[in-house]
């Protein structure tokens, strides 16, 4: 796999992979940028969530039709001092459908067990929680 990123001035950059999709990243006002595009660190959780996601889908694809709505919200802190690397990220699946929440679960477990190569990459505890129905469900292993 190969990403191509070129700069397009100041600290604007498009990158492009093998998909032939381009992305555009820029840093903040506070950075110096002009907030024209995603910031790195928004990718980064943007990825983890589009990784875990696309794995729980797959893993239950016998089932989507019993899931209404899937919204995936990443919470990161990180380190004060530079660099300012993610010391944990928080993985919230909201689902909304009629899908038991044990099945659930075991996708996102298998998810991060055994497929998501971007979880699996970072140095950040990450933890995952599920609110089926818009309530909280217990960590199920």
């Amino acid at each position: 796999m190969k990403v191509l990123t070129k700069w397009q001035g100041k600290r604007a950059f498009t990158a492009k992979g093998d998909s032939g999709y381009e992305i555009q990243m820029d840093a903040t006002e506070a950075y110096f940028g002009e907030g024209k595009g995603v910031t790195p660190t928004e990718m980064l959780l943007a990825s983890v969530a589009g990784c875990i996601g696309i794995d729980v889908t797959m893993i239950l694809r016998p089932h989507l039709d019993l899931i209404e709505n899937i919204e995936i919200e990443t919470d990161g802190t990180r380190k004060e001092e530079m660099p300012k690397s993610f010391t944990s990220i928080d993985v919230t699946f909201k689902i909304d459908g009629t899908i038991d929440s044990k099945k659930v679960w075991r996708a996102i477990n298998l998810g991060k067990e055994k497929y998501c190569a971007v979880s699996d990459s970072l140095k950040a505890q990450i933890t995952f929680h599920l609110i089926l129905n818009g309530e909280k469900q217990e960590k199920i292993d």
